[in-house]
């Protein structure tokens, strides 16, 4: 994507590439051992914040995705759900803190695919994110 700044063009990067992502079950258990969370509608997001111990270096924020099949039974709604919460991450990753992020489903979001609750979808966890404590 281009973005234009004060008459220069300038490239933003969309991507949701490797540095990006929790991958290890044990930066899983770091976030949820720090039990800091804030709750949404549907979702959790908890949060724990880089440091030296487990970084070289802080790399930005960086997201782990949880959708029980016990809450969205369909695989369409779970790939959906993950889809809307990379899509919000990766917008607002530019301005949040480097933290590790887990966003978790937790409660069922109903049955529903259609664009109403899509939205709703996307509201919530881009309220959690701005949420944040900075």
């Amino acid at each position: 994507m281009v973005e234009q700044r004060g008459g220069a063009a300038t490239t933003v990067d969309l991507g949701f590439r490797k540095r990006d992502r929790l991958q290890t079950a044990r930066g899983f258990s770091l976030v949820f051992a720090e039990r800091r969370r804030l709750r949404g509608e549907i979702f959790d997001l908890h949060y724990r914040s880089q440091d030296a111990a487990t970084l070289s270096a802080p790399v930005g924020a960086r997201l782990g995705i949880v959708i029980a099949k016990k809450l969205a039974q369909r695989a369409v709604q779970r790939n959906l759900l993950k889809r809307l919460a990379r899509e919000s991450f990766r917008v607002a990753r530019r301005e949040l803190p480097p933290y590790d992020l887990v966003l978790r489903l937790a409660k069922s979001p109903g049955n529903s695919l259609d664009r109403a609750a899509r939205s709703v979808w996307r509201a919530d966890i881009q309220q959690l994110l701005i949420r944040l404590p900075r």
